[in-house]
């Protein structure tokens, strides 16, 4: 598929910064043994002159951090691709049930909902449009708001003068004082307060819940309760409220309160599931999955991937199911996990628990795959597999006689990745495979040889800059920008 050269960065660019963030590799300082090389894949090495002949003609690529890496992330895992396919071009050294397994207990939990949640989605034409204007599911809010921060590890006397100084505001704005005015002397919003706490226009889900909800409450002018968050105290005026005719969204809005009806339902029968299995959560659970998330090609032992993360009545949710669960993930979600609360990882343990429930349910109840269905689905799978390795160039390596298969890798491997940085060829994602391809070889990224490697880019480049006085003033700051590494967002 024929793609324009900057929509083909762009994607790239994504891809790569991501992929250089989230794989969990092996970063050395760069010892003296390691130095003039920006990678390690088996017995194959990715050196900072290869790195640097790529991407020094390419000056949409930036010589910056996540480029390198990502680049050289690619060179690992279509290095160690071309090398396994050389050995064994049926791919039958992946272990590929378990992703099926994963994939089909996906759809296995969800026909059991569908078979034992029964729900009565008859909604007449007056109870529809009693909701909708009880609702107002649809409306678009414009709205202004006052924010007061506690103080950092704040007292409750600290607490209770900021409540009362907010009290003390929410009257004079009820009491008709210009709303926009108090705003801007006393609101600690610095996004808003200079436009008189102005939140612009809103609908459902677009702020946070404490003050949607507040906000929702509302007639236009009228001034909302003080109002807490995570962020501190808000005091909020409704400007205008704007509501769509029941008629034009009719259909719509039927539909979406049946999908609401079923999910309240499966909600209650997933909670009695939960009750009655008493599950707990082991203590470390919540540090463990972040260390899984971050390092998701970790080789676990036996004892490591049955250890428990989750007990209930009749089983347990382990380390072992945990990874492969998050190595079929995306990389953004695995990057979401770094930032997440306790509480959330927290409920997410809670939320595997149940799915696991749900699975054992519907196995229970005999819908479960044949081992015939799950063969034939793993042998598409390889078969696939096959195809984008042959897509990239490196199922048929091109050998001379005689010749050793570690050369051949090399140039294949070259090619797939000056067509990519050219725009000439696409990224071919590899999932999970990854994760497999990593556990059977030793790997390593080192930061010297990216250091090195982005620096010789922008000395390179520098050196090629026109001389200052033949440079116009913008030429030549663009030029120290790129020297620097500098640059606008």
């Amino acid at each position: 598929m024929t793609m324009e050269l900057n929509e083909l960065m762009r994607k790239w660019l994504m891809l790569v910064v991501l992929a250089g963030s989230t794989l969990g590799l092996v970063a050395c300082k760069g010892p003296t043994s390691n130095e003039g090389l920006v990678a390690r894949a088996g017995g194959h090495e990715l050196t900072v002159d290869h790195v640097v002949n790529l991407l020094v003609d390419q000056e949409n690529l930036p010589p910056q951090k996540p480029v390198v890496q990502a680049l050289a992330n690619l060179w690992v895992d279509y290095t160690l691709l071309a090398s396994q396919a050389a050995q064994d071009s049926t791919f039958h050294f992946l272990d590929l049930e378990p992703l099926i397994r994963m994939q089909l207990d996906q759809q296995m939990g969800a026909q059991y909902m569908d078979s034992v949640v029964q729900v009565d989605t008859a909604i007449s034409e007056t109870e529809l449009r009693n909701l909708y204007e009880s609702q107002a599911p649809s409306a678009r809010l414009h709205a202004r708001h006052i924010l007061l921060g506690y103080p950092p590890q704040a007292t409750q006397q600290q607490r209770d003068s900021v409540r009362a100084e907010a009290e003390a505001l929410r009257k004079r704005a009820a009491a008709g004082e210009d709303f926009a005015s108090l705003a801007r002397r006393y609101s600690q919003d610095e996004g808003n307060a200079q436009k008189g706490g102005d939140l612009g226009e809103f609908g459902r889900g677009e702020l946070l819940p404490a003050l949607e909800n507040a906000a929702f409450a509302l007639k236009p002018g009228e001034v909302s309760p003080v109002v807490e968050s995570p962020f501190g105290l808000h005091i909020i005026k409704l400007e205008s409220k704007t509501v769509p005719p029941f008629d034009s969204v009719r259909s719509q809005y039927r539909v979406r309160i049946q999908q609401q009806r079923y999910q309240q339902a499966e909600s209650l029968y997933v909670a009695g599931l939960d009750e009655k299995a008493e599950p707990k959560i082991d203590d470390d659970a919540v540090d463990l999955v972040r260390q899984v998330a971050s390092a998701p090609d970790t080789r676990l032992s036996g004892r490591a991937k049955g250890r428990a993360l989750a007990t209930f009545k009749g089983g347990k949710y382990t380390v072992g199911q945990l990874s492969e669960f998050v190595q079929a993930q995306s990389d953004q979600w695995r990057q979401s996990v770094g930032s997440a609360t306790d509480e959330q990882i927290h409920d997410f343990l809670q939320g595997m628990v149940r799915r696991q429930l749900i699975i054992q349910k519907a196995s229970e109840a005999g819908l479960g795959p044949s081992q015939e269905k799950v063969d034939s689905l793993v042998r598409d799978t390889r078969n696939r597999i096959k195809q984008l390795t042959d897509q990239l160039g490196l199922l048929h390596l091109d050998r001379a006689p005689g010749e050793a298969v570690a050369p051949a890798v090399d140039r294949a491997v070259n090619d797939v990745l000056d067509g990519i940085v050219t725009g000439a060829k696409d990224v071919v994602p590899l999932g999970p495979v990854v994760f497999q391809l990593r556990q059977r070889a030793n790997v390593a990224v080192y930061d010297g040889g990216v250091g090195d490697a982005i620096l010789r880019i922008a000395q390179v480049r520098a050196g090629r800059s026109p001389a200052p006085d033949e440079a116009t003033p913008d030429t030549g700051r663009a030029a120290a920008d790129t020297a620097s590494g500098g640059g606008t967002r």
